[in-house]
């Protein structure tokens, strides 16, 4: 575990377990890297090096007052594969995270990958538009928006019972645990930092850097995904990244890293076998 430093001198937060060749992983909002624990502990296990962050504004990072977007998000994951000189590594993003990794491709290319992940993911562009349709209406985020400012607290937690783990449908059984984590996680993350979130991964539009990968890409979404709509994101980054491999998880929600995590790490395993 360790600190880098940004060109704005943020201080990141990130982990850095086992050997191998490397796997970045960038998690989603309003968490931090130990939303990833099992994949680490998993992917480590089975000859990976596996590297997360916490995205500036959450976890242990700094709580910077600028820099809560994209293009930033994505130079700072730049500044941490150049620190650590990373190379045939493979970024895989979880939800915001996916949004990270699609404009770190977008910025400064593949030449330090061999292959890309992308789970539950924001792109290509949540917001409807009127270039973009089908897209989620502008009212859902800004009252995801007005629960922040309100009671964020309590956002946080009718996420966690609710929508992001599917809680809400019949039969669900999500663990107190599980969701008493994701609560916990998402308090630890600035006030500022994960509202003007809320933004970035709704209203950035990230096809031009779908348009812009070149290399090996697995995108894995679960069909029932109330957070992320299997529509609005899996099946259309599939179908704008060239030779995409697309996994569809029946019934599945946004929260699969949790829910379905034996299911996920074979599938991320298999994935980077085939490197």
């Amino acid at each position: 575990m360790g600190y880098f430093t940004t060109a704005d001198g943020a201080q990141i937060f990130y982990k850095d377990w086992g050997a191998g060749r490397p796997v970045v992983l960038c998690h989603g909002w309003p968490l931090n890297s130990d939303s990833w624990e099992a994949q680490m502990l998993f992917l480590a296990d089975n000859g990976y090096r596996v590297i997360a962050h916490d995205r500036r504004g959450h976890g242990r990072s700094t709580q910077t007052w600028h820099g809560n977007e994209m293009d930033t998000y994505a130079d700072d994951l730049a500044t941490l594969v150049d620190t650590l000189d990373l190379r045939e590594a493979t970024p895989i993003g979880f939800s915001t995270g996916g949004g990270e990794v699609a404009r770190y491709i977008g910025r400064h290319g593949t030449a330090r990958l061999a292959q890309a992940v992308l789970v539950s993911a924001v792109p290509p562009l949540m917001l409807r538009t009127d270039d973009n349709p089908d897209g989620m209406p502008g009212e859902v985020f800004d009252g995801i928006r007005a629960g922040s400012l309100a009671d964020r607290a309590q956002l946080y937690r009718d996420l966690a019972d609710g929508p992001f783990f599917g809680n809400n449908r019949p039969g669900a059984n999500i663990s107190q645990g599980v969701r008493d984590f994701f609560w916990l996680q998402g308090m630890q993350s600035g006030h500022r930092n994960a509202y003007e979130c809320i933004a970035a991964f709704s209203a950035t539009d990230f096809r031009p850097d779908l348009d812009a990968f070149d290399i090996p890409t697995l995108v894995v979404h679960g069909d029932d995904d109330q957070i992320v709509p299997f529509e609005v994101g899996g099946k259309a980054s599939a179908a704008r990244i060239k030779g995409a491999e697309l996994k569809v998880y029946p019934g599945a929600p946004h929260g699969i890293t949790d829910t379905h995590k034996d299911q996920l790490n074979a599938d991320l395993l298999t994935f980077l076998n085939s490197a």
